[in-house]
Formats: C-alpha cells, sequence, structure tokens
C-alpha cells in the first residue's frame, strides 16, 4: 500500500438513534484498529436532490461532495427498505455525483455490507446499490458478501461484537475491504 492509512468514507444508510448499521459501522471501524481512518459522512441534513442546484451547489452540498472526494474509499453500510436502499442515501449518493463531471465518488474503491433482523438480511439493498455504484464509477469489492442479520446484543455500545463466529467473519471482511482499498491508493 502506497499510502500508510487510507481515509475511508463511511455512509451509513440509517438515521435511526440507535441504527444497527451505525453500530455495524463502528465494530468495522475498530476491526480495522490503526490500518484505516474512517471518516463518519452525515447524510441527515442534506437537502433533497434538486437539478436546480447544478448551477450553484448549496454549501451544505459541496461541502458533502467535498468530504467524498477527499477520501481515499468509500464503504456503505445500509439496511434495506422495501427491497432497496433507503431514500436518504441515494439522496446523498446523487448529491455527491452531480452535477455532470463532478462526480466525487469517481475511481474510489469501495464496498457495502448492512445488517437487518430478516432471514435475507439487507440483500436486496447491496444489489440495487452495487447497480448505483456501477454507474457512478465505485470500484465495488466484490467477495465476501456481507449480510449481517442482527440480533439484540450482537454489537456493544463499544462496537465490540460478542459473537466470536460473526466477529471473526466481519474481520475477514475488513481485511479483504482494506486489501482491496489498497489496490488503489
Amino acid at each position: 500500500m502506497s499510502k500508510q492509512r487510507p481515509v475511508v468514507a463511511v455512509l451509513v444508510g440509517s438515521l435511526r438513534k440507535e441504527s444497527i448499521n451505525k453500530k455495524l459501522a463502528h465494530a468495522l471501524e475498530k476491526l480495522a484498529g490503526e490500518r484505516a481512518e474512517f471518516r463518519h459522512i452525515g447524510i441527515g441534513d442534506l437537502p433533497l436532490y434538486n437539478q436546480d442546484f447544478d448551477g450553484d451547489y448549496p454549501a451544505r452540498c459541496r461541502q458533502h461532495k467535498d468530504a467524498i472526494h477527499s477520501a481515499d474509499a468509500v464503504l456503505f453500510v445500509t439496511p434495506e427498505y422495501n427491497r432497496s436502499i433507503p431514500g436518504v442515501l441515494k439522496n446523498a449518493i446523487d448529491i455527491a455525483s452531480r452535477p455532470w463531471g463532478t462526480n466525487s465518488f469517481a475511481g474510489k474503491p469501495g464496498a457495502v455490507i448492512g445488517a437487518s433482523g430478516g432471514a435475507i438480511s439487507t440483500a436486496l439493498a447491496q444489489q440495487h446499490l452495487r447497480n448505483v455504484c456501477v454507474f457512478i464509477d465505485v470500484f465495488m469489492l466484490a467477495q465476501p458478501e456481507a449480510f449481517v442479520r442482527y440480533s439484540d446484543g450482537l454489537i456493544g455500545d463499544d462496537g465490540s461484537v460478542t459473537d466470536e463466529s460473526v466477529r471473526k467473519f466481519l474481520a475477514g471482511f475488513v481485511d479483504k475491504y482494506l486489501a482491496w482499498v489498497a489496490r488503489f491508493v
């Protein structure tokens, strides 16, 4: 890796205060340790994307674009809403990738992971997100796919994973992701 500590922009697709995906993002950060700097990019206060912005982007949208642009890589941590990604996450992607020719995601390595209590977890949301990422020029880690079936207490408030088999799986995901990022930075 040419860069000692890559900067990873983390976008969590849930705004809920007790979001299990936010907990998952912090667990991944803890597992990465000093190998990467995780920057959690807030998306809850972004205005809804409007093409009228393209001529004069609002300051908050420029700040968001800059936060993505300045990172070396991106990590999406998302729930699944109605078999797809949450609207707030799609909005954040649209803002950072517009206007045409100023895509802040272009050429970055990325990955997606998500947690849900459901049997198929976030499989369909992740597939939809992968389709979007092809268009916005994010080079997505293909394997391992990571669909975390969440149960109460799986991740502690300090980011520790209480189930050893899940901790090992997530540690392996982080290892593969950081190796993927190293290929690009």
